[in-house]
């Protein structure tokens, strides 16, 4: 007799599958290096999908050095403004924050977020030169994008890395109150990790949710239904068993993508009667190589590679064609 195989069905890795706590990403942890103080991430709105005609870039692949058609992601990145220094302490328990340096001008629609100070009163900044780790609080221009509904920034936590403590004091205070692009946080040719919340899908049965099989259509009353609900003892629903709930608007992390192409002309990459559901890019944009989770107007948070640690280096890939035909369908 053969032997019996049950293959696993879905992933335990992601569980609880509930939905995220915010629809801004979070990020928890950041990678190490750098010679010079530099931002390690940015932000921006997912526009759409495109293809373009690339020389393959990457040295192991069958098609190395030819012009190959590959599937890209189009993020639009409006600057952002950094609103604060924050300074942390590494303690036993973790980092611990010491305290906080806000810029005195701060635009208006900041204060739908959160509650502002109308003057901000003089403290005493020595905290900050004992500090073990600096970051900088950014926020959002959603105003300055079209195919945005919202007009309320989102503020998020961005960290500095490289160079000395002093010199990334330095650098923090330097940008503070000002504009931030997407030119001083990531370069062509750059590996990142892309961070966002997925699409929702809403309550959904156990089949789409863990792709068990339909049952034999002999089987009484339903196809739609898991065979079993475990084993008798534990005598209790185990959490292994696939059941019915929450699908998608996960946070998810797509590691290792490599940046094609930054321009500053939205003109360039957007087709013809503009993205579906999102309309024409009109800032800065990013062309990211494959797919990035979350559907089209989604805030995106970008973080350098974590993971990339050997591989292709390369300074700008060679793009010949970026398609703008229509992709309103016939």
């Amino acid at each position: 007799m053969s032997e019996r195989h049950h293959p696993r069905r879905g992933s335990m890795g992601y569980s609880p599958r509930k939905r995220a706590r915010a629809e801004t990403p979070h990020i928890k942890s950041w990678p190490e290096g750098g010679d010079k103080p530099k931002i390690q991430g940015f932000l921006g709105y997912k526009a759409g999908m495109t293809h373009a005609f690339i020389t393959d870039y990457r040295p192991t692949s069958t098609t190395s050095g030819r012009e190959v058609r590959m599937p890209v992601s189009v993020v639009e990145t409006p600057p952002v403004k950094v609103a604060a220094i924050r300074a942390y302490n590494k303690t036993y328990h973790g980092l611990q924050t010491i305290g906080e340096i806000w810029a005195e001008k701060l635009d208006s629609e900041l204060s739908k977020k959160l509650p502002l100070a109308k003057k901000e009163k003089k403290k005493n900044m020595d905290f900050i030169k004992e500090a073990d780790e600096i970051r900088i609080l950014v926020y959002t221009q959603p105003k300055l994008v079209t195919g945005i509904p919202k007009k309320i920034p989102e503020i998020r936590e961005l960290r500095i890395c490289g160079g000395s403590i002093d010199e990334q004091i330095k650098y923090a205070k330097d940008i503070l109150g000002k504009e931030l692009k997407i030119n001083d946080a990531v370069k062509e040719g750059d590996m990142l990790d892309v961070l966002a919340v997925t699409k929702g899908k809403g309550f959904q049965g156990a089949v789409k949710r863990w792709g068990v099989k339909l049952l034999t259509h002999k089987n009484s009353k339903h196809r739609r239904m898991i065979g079993t609900a475990g084993s008798w003892h534990p005598n209790w629903i185990q959490t292994t068993v696939p059941q019915a709930g929450q699908m998608g608007y996960h946070q998810r992390t797509e590691y290792n993508k490599r940046v094609l192409k930054i321009g500053d002309k939205g003109d360039e990459i957007t087709p013809s009667g503009g993205f579906p559901h999102y309309g024409i890019v009109r800032n800065s944009y990013v062309l990211i190589h494959g797919s990035i989770p979350g559907p089209v107007k989604r805030l995106i948070s970008m973080r350098d590679a974590i993971r990339y640690q050997r591989g292709v280096k390369i300074e700008k890939p060679e793009i010949t064609y970026i398609s703008t035909t229509s992709k309103q369908g016939v």
